[in-house]
């Protein structure tokens, strides 16, 4: 009777019972006869799908703009459902996929959790390569801001100018906040996704940009 209770509980929580990677229902338990409640050993877990995107992954739409508690929710669930403690008792092979199953949600939850790599992402699995590796080029003006506002760096970390690089801090995030602004408008149709090249290797900049003066405040702090 009480590993029937057990069973009709699990059925009715949140994550029910699905065929997994070993293609069955299957449940197993330790410490049955003895005295206590059984422990559940092993469920089977979810069956992956390795050729879902990091969107379908989390049953989130596909857009630049994402909801952070939804994603938040959906990360948890798929990780509940490969936790080892779930795999006491599973196959090497199981486990070895849970295993990948875990890594791979790891990679789209960082991946999604970040909007310069979400939105590289996008431009991804659109076709289109960001070309930050193979593309220098940028606008000259941009150019001589990031190497005016470094300098300015430079000077408020040697003087230990903290009140100026708190101002440098904040017009960067009103900067970079602006840009991913215009990101998520050129993200939303095929033809502003050629532009969103551009903005992806400025946004890459200013993420160096934002760490450089972290740094320099870190090490005032210090």
């Amino acid at each position: 009777m009480r590993l029937r209770g057990v069973v009709q509980r699990l059925k009715k929580s949140p994550m029910p019972l699905r065929a997994g990677a070993c293609g069955r229902r299957q449940l197993q338990f330790a410490n049955l006869g003895r005295p206590g409640p059984p422990r559940l050993l092993f469920q089977c877990p979810m069956s992956p799908d390795f050729t879902k995107n990091h969107f379908e992954l989390f049953n989130l739409p596909l857009a630049f703009a994402v909801d952070g508690a939804a994603l938040d929710r959906a990360y948890r669930e798929v990780q509940r459902e490969v936790h080892p403690d779930r795999f006491t008792i599973a196959s090497d092979a199981e486990k070895r996929l849970a295993a990948q199953w875990a890594t791979r949600t790891n990679e789209a939850y960082q991946t999604l959790k970040s909007p310069l790599n979400r939105g590289r992402y996008l431009l991804k699995i659109n076709g289109i390569d960001s070309e930050e590796e193979s593309n220098t080029a940028m606008p000259v003006d941009f150019l001589m801001q990031q190497m005016q506002w470094r300098e300015e760096v430079v000077d408020a970390r040697r003087s230990r100018d903290e009140t100026r690089l708190d101002e440098l801090a904040s017009q960067h995030r009103t900067d970079e906040a602006q840009l991913f602004v215009q990101l998520a408008t050129e993200l939303a149709t095929p033809a502003g996704m050629v532009a969103a090249r551009l903005t992806v290797r400025k946004l890459r900049f200013f993420k160096k940009l934002g760490e450089e003066i972290d740094d320099a405040l870190i090490q005032l702090e210090a």
